[in-house]
């Protein structure tokens, strides 16, 4: 591996993650940049666990999705134990996924049939926060050596702080939209009923506590509801 090379296109790859409008476009990047710059990596992915269950957050390659749903059926595998901090290691590298395996044979066994030779995967954490694993997968044994391991830790950093960028301006731009749409109603129920700004606030509070409904959609019933005709 040409490390000068790399360092480069992952000096390139942060700018571009940092540039992603979205979270889900930042872990589809991060998926498709990890075949690109890993030399022997045919797929990879990002899975989380929510709940004791398996979540393709990001998939690049067929084998992908079908590796995250056999993990999930089964209860075991490499990516499900590292995503939901199964063991204290924050990467694993299996070389031959055709060789016997004590911890995941049911998996070990299926993954075989569906053509992947070897996976290495890293979790992507900062120091506030794990985001899931990215998984690394080659059609062909003993693809990822140290030095590839090596490659995958550097690319799921860079990958983890773009992730927590994105998911913090993503809650901001919610925010904003949501004391938009709050605004908005408020400023109908004044207009409408001839309240003041306090009381029309207290309305939708109020609907939103006996409903069970979160504030923001109150205030799209709101907005979206026709004047009554007087």
């Amino acid at each position: 591996m040409d490390w000068r090379e790399f360092a480069e296109r992952m000096a390139e790859l942060a700018r571009e993650l940092l540039a992603k409008e979205s979270v889900q476009e930042t872990l589809d990047a991060i998926a498709v940049a990890a075949v690109e710059l890993v030399q022997g990596c045919d797929a990879a992915g990002i899975l989380a666990v929510r709940g004791g269950r398996a979540v393709t957050l990001a998939s690049h390659g067929d084998m992908v999705r079908e590796s995250d749903r056999l993990q999930g059926e089964l209860g075991e595998g490499p990516c499900f134990d590292l995503a939901r901090g199964h063991a204290d290691e924050r990467a694993y590298r299996i070389e031959d996924m055709s060789a016997p395996r004590t911890d995941w044979p049911r998996f070990a066994s299926a993954a075989h049939g569906l053509g992947i030779g070897s996976m290495t995967g890293v979790l992507l954490y900062t120091d506030r926060e794990d985001f899931g694993a990215l998984n690394l997968y080659s059609e062909r044994p003993g693809a990822f050596t140290r030095e590839f391991e090596t490659a995958g830790w550097l690319l799921a950093s860079h990958a983890a702080v773009a992730l927590s960028s994105a998911r913090t301006i993503d809650q901001l731009e919610h925010a904003m939209e949501t004391r938009h749409a709050i605004g908005e109603a408020i400023g109908i129920l004044r207009e409408r009923h001839r309240m003041s700004e306090d009381d029309a606030f207290n309305v939708l509070r109020r609907i939103s506590q006996h409903h069970n409904v979160k504030l923001r959609d109150v205030a799209r019933r709101v907005r979206e509801e026709p004047p009554r005709e007087k």
